[in-house]
């Protein structure tokens, strides 16, 4: 790779040398900055830095708040466009301000490009990329977070059988990485490395190797003067868990540094089941609220309130949104996720950074967001509370009569102001009644709203409260998914479908013996889109070639697929050898 050298800091002529004197000593406390930028000829220009970094480690992180992540980028591998999105530009950190962000964290992956042995050299025109990278984001006065990402399961986590080598190599990057930054402004923060698990070692032997690396991360940072000497660092727990047993490791390698510049960090991803629709997590259900409560609880107590800065470094879901695949998680359920987060992590005093892989929330070719309306719900918990009810779909058989049907409110501390089609406000006592949080739609009412009752969506509604933003409802004429016979392989099935205006949930299986059927052996409930996967376009529920292979070979399969209306219905699958037959089970 050709070497490219770092572009060259060029300054103007400074003032007097008093001024010069307290021009220095801003820099140094963080309160005025300059970083040098790419200029699209390749030399530098000077950018000034506005941003006024508070002196206390908690204000600071405080005003890094709300934060996003620049994923698969420079943390892709080998390279940064290897894993489908373009390079990284200025313009890209300037929609993200202009977006209401105030810090971006970078990812950076830099196994490829440094040596595996002595003196474990990063290369240069690597190195030279993610400084460039870096002043835009800050030039655009976002504060910064720069990391050391897969690194952590790439070569990090074979600490136990490789100790001195990992802990030179570890040291040797940090060095090279501090030498690069050490006169950035303090807007920029460094993150010792991502999710650091540690292989063929035992739990008391993992809490050392973390506490381990943290301590040299801060000790080598320090070491190399500059701004470095100041500038906040975060430091994580094993695997980013915010498992209790864990932050109150990280806890006591924290106060044992006795440095005032240090920042707690930890992921989030929600309650796993709900996380990528699994074991039938279908709903943000009480389950769910509470995995994310005590979540929050901990890192309040744990850090916070003993005025330790926490920056959650990666949060959402772990399978949704995803613009590749179909969805996994129903929209309102996700929606009721991001908007109680927002209000915990604010309650709990966290500044939250949003993972963004490139193919769920921002488009990086467009700069323009996927899903609107999803970033309007995620923007507005940032700062305010917006009520929510039991589900954003009301389901209307056309097989039956139209009956009233309701849902309950979750005003979520909001005054609920009524109910809207279009411009138009619905009548209460009409159109519909409120008893307590109980929401009931009028039969006539839903009769006008479903029209000629084609199968889909045939309205929505919105309910609008008091503050925030509105809660959709939509109202779905269906009947139940009709499925029938087929054959195929273990590398091609598909179930034929009529979906009917229904949508599906998850997926049952199970044997005649009653022990669960598919690659998911610890519960009936599958995985959705890892065993199986809808396909509306083509009338299909498709079952996928690993979820076929794990089956018994001769023995029935039952499946249940479960629909948001409510509707089950049951199908039987044989695999034999590499023949597969489906067949659709009658009710009885």
């Amino acid at each position: 790779m050709k070497d490219i050298r770092p572009a060259a800091r060029h300054r103007n002529r400074g003032p007097g040398r008093l001024a010069g004197l307290l021009m220095a000593l801003l820099v140094v406390l963080g309160l005025a900055g300059s970083t040098a930028i790419a200029a699209p000829g390749g030399t530098a220009q000077q950018a000034r830095v506005t941003v006024k970094v508070p002196a206390r480690a908690l204000d600071a992180v405080a005003a890094m708040q709300p934060s996003w992540n620049l994923g698969n980028t420079l943390d892709a591998i080998p390279d940064e466009t290897s894993w489908g999105n373009p390079k990284a530009t200025r313009e890209l950190f300037k929609t993200i301000r202009a977006e209401g962000f105030r810090s971006v964290r970078i990812p950076v992956s830099w196994h490829d490009h440094q040596s595996t042995t002595a003196p474990y050299s990063v290369d240069a025109a690597y190195m030279s990329r993610v400084k460039d990278v870096v002043d835009w984001a800050l030039a655009e006065n976002l504060y910064v977070v720069l990391n050391v990402h897969h690194d952590s399961w790439q070569w990090i986590e074979k600490i136990a059988t490789d100790h001195d080598n990992v802990v030179a190599r570890f040291d040797a990057l940090w060095t090279q990485i501090s030498a690069t930054f050490r006169n950035e402004p303090r807007t920029l923060l460094f993150e010792g490395v991502n999710e650091p698990n540690f292989s063929n070692a035992t739990a008391a032997q993992k809490t050392q190797f973390m506490d381990e690396l943290n301590t040299s991360f801060q000790k080598v940072v320090r070491a190399s003067g500059g701004g470095n000497k100041t500038r906040l660092l975060v430091l994580t727990t094993q695997v980013g868990t915010p498992s209790q047993d864990l932050m109150d490791d990280l806890y006591a390698t924290i106060t044992a540094l006795r440095d005032s510049n240090l920042v707690a960090t930890v992921h989030y991803y929600s309650y796993f089941p709900f996380s990528v629709n699994i074991a039938g997590g279908t709903r943000y259900d009480d389950n769910a609220r509470n995995d994310a409560e005590d979540v929050f609880a901990r890192i309040h107590h744990t850090f916070v309130a003993r005025g330790i800065p926490v920056y959650l470094g990666e949060y959402g879901l772990l399978a949704y949104p995803d613009d590749n695949h179909p969805s996994r998680i129903e929209r309102g359920e996700a929606l009721k996720y991001y908007e109680h987060v927002g209000h915990l992590a604010r309650a709990a005093g966290a500044t939250t950074a949003l993972w963004d892989p490139g193919f769920a929330y921002l488009n990086r070719a467009t700069l323009k967001w996927r899903d609107p309306a999803l970033f309007a719900w995620i923007k507005s918990s940032w700062t305010t509370r917006s009520g929510t009810a039991s589900f954003d779909r009301v389901y209307l058989a056309k097989s039956s009569r139209i009956t009233p049907q309701s849902l309950t409110l979750n005003p979520n501390g909001t005054k609920f102001r009524g109910l809207w089609h279009g411009d138009t406000k619905l009548a209460e006592g009409r159109d519909y009644t409120v008893f307590e949080n109980r929401l009931t739609l009028t039969a006539p009412a839903l009769t006008r709203l479903a029209g000629d009752r084609a199968h889909g969506v045939d309205a929505t509604l919105q309910a609008r409260f008091s503050k925030g933003l509105p809660w959709q409802i939509d109202v779905v004429t269906y009947d139940t998914p009709v499925l029938s016979d087929a054959t195929g392989t273990a590398e091609q099935f598909a179930v034929p479908t009529k979906y009917l205006g229904d949508d599906l949930a998850t997926m049952e299986s199970t044997y005649s013996d009653g022990t669960n059927a598919g690659q998911t052996g610890w519960t009936p409930y599958q995985e959705f889109n890892q065993s199986f996967r809808p396909d509306f376009r083509n009338g299909t529920i498709i079952l996928t070639t690993a979820y076929l292979k794990a089956l018994r070979d001769g023995d029935p399969a039952t499946l249940t697929f479960h629909f948001h209306s409510g509707a089950k219905v049951k199908y039987k699958v044989t695999k034999s050898g590499d023949s597969v037959t489906g067949t659709a089970v009658k009710e009885s």
